[in-house]
């Protein structure tokens, strides 16, 4: 069996490629910097005696995602995890817009070619894996983060989408997304952004992805915080939550980061997420006050 996994050069991709490795998957590992890629290979096939395959596309250019698609037509794929992003932190009206433009590429249109090409032919074949990377940021507008909030929104919805396509035609291809808080990957320097709540082990959370992939589960949400967030958005009148999301994204000064892409992000914006325990905590009880109130209208 074999596994295509995107931005496997660092952070979740890596850990998702250990894990199917381990299990004993063939794997081909996607993104830019071949140096990574190829260390990550030996690491795999020394390990596990798998197969591992190395190929370096720019997802943020359409005619790659393609291209990656045709290089691996013929191969018998089972998994594709479409895991390849990053953020751009910042005021809208100072954020650089060549590097949202880029990452609107590489988080929406990179993921939507994919899961096309690829659901197109596992419907065909009536089996296979889609695992799309979105975000606890896709169930909710996220001020100061905005076109990335926007993209895993983008994300999240589409795969709900497929899944019900799928669902009412009885196929047995499976699509999901996995909706994470932070995790503690290079996210943060990529984004310029540090966030308030402590992130996730990326290799745990990658592991809990995986189980709940093979369990048929459509929105994956791995820990008991993200669940109760990911929850409490259904219920919260919309301005008080962007108030309370905005309030914990409050910024300061951080220096520029470089990213997987290999070009700034962040440029005119630089900008930190950090707040004391009792400001995240200010931030986030009036919303649930407000839910409590809500809860007993219904």
């Amino acid at each position: 069996m074999i596994a295509l996994i995107t931005g496997a050069s660092s952070g979740m991709g890596r850990s998702f490629a250990r894990i199917l490795a381990r299990r004993g998957f063939d794997i081909v590992i996607v993104a830019r910097r071949r140096q990574r890629l190829m260390e990550l290979k030996q690491e795999l096939t020394e390990k596990y005696g798998v197969r591992v395959k190395v190929l370096c596309h720019d997802l943020a250019d359409p005619d790659e995602c393609i291209q990656l698609y045709e290089e691996v037509e013929h191969a018998n794929i089972d998994i594709v995890i479409n895991n390849a992003g990053f953020g751009v932190f910042g005021k809208f009206t100072e954020t650089d817009l060549d590097s949202e433009l880029k990452m609107i590429d590489v988080n929406i249109k990179a993921v939507h070619i994919l899961t096309k090409l690829f659901l197109k032919r596992f419907v065909k074949r009536n089996y296979g894996y889609i695992l799309n990377i979105a975000s606890l940021a896709g169930f909710m507008a996220g001020p100061f983060f905005s076109s990335y909030y926007a993209s895993k929104n983008y994300v999240l919805q589409l795969t709900k989408a497929l899944y019900e396509e799928l669902r009412s035609e009885g196929s047995n291809v499976y699509i999901g997304a996995f909706c994470p808080g932070p995790v503690k990957t290079e996210f943060n320097s990529v984004a310029g952004a540090d966030f308030a709540v402590e992130g996730l082990d990326e290799m745990s959370a990658a592991e809990y992805a995986i189980e709940k992939m093979f369990d048929g589960q459509l929105v994956i949400v791995p820990s008991l915080y993200a669940k109760v967030l990911s929850a409490a958005v259904r219920f919260a009148p919309t301005k008080m939550l962007l108030a309370a999301t905005g309030k914990v994204q409050r910024a300061r000064n951080q220096n520029e980061p470089v990213n997987d892409l290999e070009t700034p992000v962040n440029n005119g914006a630089d900008l930190k997420l950090r707040l004391s325990d009792e400001e995240l905590q200010d931030a986030i009880s009036g919303m649930y006050d407000d839910i409590k109130d809500i809860n007993g209208l219904i």
